[in-house]
């Protein structure tokens, strides 16, 4: 009878165990996607290599296709922007070129992009431009001249002419993908 009671109490011990065992597993699976995106913000943010610079602007088209566009432009970025922006960003993942990640982006979509900066609107899709190039918080595709200017610019068009976005939908896309880091969405540098 002993043995039994204590072999009772061998099982019921390892079921528990199993129990806490599997549960901590799945708190584990809940918790990974904003330890996922910490990760990634802690490599981005410490280990990117995009630039204001003309000279960075003009290097991406001798960039290979599958080289990456990394790190925030002019502030440092701030976590709590980053997944706000990420977040945001998702609603428009069945659109391939729209980068879901404003501070990783592919080289090649970059070079695609910033052709389409060129492209030449209709007058009612320039109004549609320049109602995003108003109400956006930087007054346009970024808050300088640089190689986001033309890629994310060449996006609003690309939006505007295949997608038929309005210039609100385009001005929130900008709002999204600004990569110039910090936590105020309406840091305009000057």
């Amino acid at each position: 009878m002993q043995r039994k009671i204590h072999l009772a109490i061998i099982a019921i011990s390892l079921f528990m165990a199993t129990t806490v065992f599997f549960l901590s597993r799945l708190n584990r699976t809940f918790d990974s996607p904003h330890e996922a995106l910490a990760a990634r913000f802690e490599m981005l943010s410490q280990n990117g290599n995009s630039s204001c610079s003309a000279s960075f602007a003009d290097s991406i088209d001798s960039m290979s296709d599958s080289s990456r566009i990394q790190g925030s432009c002019c502030s440092q970025m701030s976590m709590h922007r980053y997944e706000e922006q990420v977040t945001g960003l998702a609603k428009y993942k069945a659109i391939p070129e729209i980068p879901s990640d404003p501070y990783d982006i592919d080289a090649g979509l970059a070079k695609q992009l910033k052709r389409y900066y060129d492209l030449e609107l209709t007058s009612e899709q320039q109004v549609a431009y320049d109602n995003a190039m108003a109400n956006s918080d930087e007054k346009g595709p970024c808050c300088c001249k640089c190689w986001r200017w033309y890629v994310y610019g060449g996006l609003g068009k690309l939006l505007i002419q295949k997608y038929h976005f309005t210039g609100a939908q385009v001005t929130e896309v900008w709002n999204f993908s600004d990569g110039c880091g910090g936590d105020d969405e309406h840091h305009h540098v000057a």
